[in-house]
Formats: structure tokens, sequence, C-alpha cells
């Protein structure tokens, strides 16, 4: 793996991390993750894992931007209303780091189209809004053997586990079914804390991270983060 110059100097700090090195950093070069959801947990996702030098970041999602999303999308501002924001975020993306290949999917991921969009990425980050999406991901995960990155929140709890890694359980060993979607109000019903996702989908992001250089990663663990607390449980499964 060839680094041009500015590279290694935009990651030193980075590579001098003992676990880390330039090998590591060349594990993260030739990467291809795929974020599904560009919104409250996918802005911060997309934001660190093309920081770390994440080589190829794919971004699923077909809406735009709106005013609303604005507390906690932190990759776009006013001038982005009515932009499709695989676009928006590409180009801040693009912005931030030019040497990481950004993919844009501009599509809203369904059964039909899941795993022919997921089957050219290594890791999938699941940070979408709603349970029937989840599935979908998860079963197409399933189907291509790749890892999965899950984070959600509500209120000011966080869910989040790695499924499908090396032998580990996958959604449904957990959730067998999702649950009705008029069971599980969203944050257009609820509201959310900016804070919240953003605290979430670094974490996923981390996860991501440590799965592609190889370090030990919750196996079987569903975790469960409060926001305000700063508790945290381990669920075993």
């Amino acid at each position: 793996m060839i680094f041009e110059r500015a590279e290694l100097k935009r990651y030193a700090r980075q590579i001098i991390v003992p676990d880390i090195g330039i090998e590591g950093q060349a594990l993260l070069k030739q990467a291809r993750i795929a974020v599904i959801g560009g919104g409250g947990l996918g802005c911060p996702v997309l934001q660190y894992l093309n920081a770390a030098g994440i080589g190829t970041i794919g971004i699923i999602d077909a809406d735009t931007v709106s005013v609303s999303n604005l507390h906690r999308q932190i990759l776009y501002t006013d001038a982005d209303e009515g932009s499709v924001k695989v676009i928006a975020a590409a180009e801040r993306l693009t912005t931030q780091n030019p040497f990481n290949k950004i993919i844009t999917h501009h599509v809203a991921i369904d059964s039909n189209n899941a795993a022919s969009l997921l089957s050219d990425y290594d890791i999938i980050v699941d940070g979408c809004d709603n349970f029937a999406t989840r599935y979908i991901v998860n079963d197409a995960c399933v189907l291509l053997n790749k890892p999965l990155v899950y984070g959600s929140i509500l209120g000011y709890e966080g869910q989040l586990a790695v499924f499908n890694y090396k032998g580990s359980k996958q959604l449904r060993d957990l959730f067998p079914e999702a649950p009705d979607a008029a069971d599980v109000p969203d944050c257009s019903e609820n509201g959310v804390l900016g804070t919240v996702p953003g605290i979430i989908g670094t974490i996923m992001a981390q996860m991501a991270i440590s799965v592609v250089l190889g370090h030990n990663t919750y196996h079987n663990q569903f975790i469960l983060f409060h926001t305000r607390t700063l508790e945290r449980r381990i669920l075993a499964f």
C-alpha cells in the first residue's frame, strides 16, 4: 500500500498509536464500508470513518435535507436545504478528506436491491431510522456474510452491537421479528437531542474501525448506553 506524503502527514498522530501503525493505516485505506443512512447516526459515522482514512465509503440514502435535520445531522447547513443528502454529504466529506473515494447511492434500500448494493463492501454500518430497513439490511448481511455494525437511539439511550462477525450471531437471533412500526415512535414523534446520535454514531464508527483493524470487538453482546447518565449495560446473548 502506497501513501502520498500528504496522507502520511494527515494520519501521523493516528499511525503512531501502538496497535495501528502504518500496517493498520493500510488496512483502513483498503477497507470498503457502506453506511446506511446519512442522518443523525450516519453523519458522525461518515465523518469519523472519512477522517480516519477509510479508503472507500458508500452512502445509501434516498432522503433530502430539511431544516429540522440540522441540529443533529451535522454534515449539512442551511444552504443544503432540499438537497439530496448523499450528494451534500459526499461534497462535505471530499472537502474534509480528499484521499478517500465516496460512492453515493441515492436510493431507498429494500429487499430487492439490498444484496446488490452491499455486495461490494467489506463492512456494513446501519444508521437507518426504521426497523423494517434494519431487518432488510441484516438479512442481506447474513446472505452475503458481511459484518454489520448496528446502532439505534430512542430518547437518551442508544443500542449498539456488531452482528455476523467471525461467527457471531445476527439481529434475528436477538430479536427474531421486527416490531410493529406503530409501536416504535421515531424522532419526529418523540424528539431527539442532537448529541445523542452524535455519541452513538461515534461509537459505531469506532466499532467499524475496530473490525477493520481486527481489534477485539463485542462478541454476541448487545450494548445499552444511556447518554445522560453515562451508564452502560452489556447483555450477552
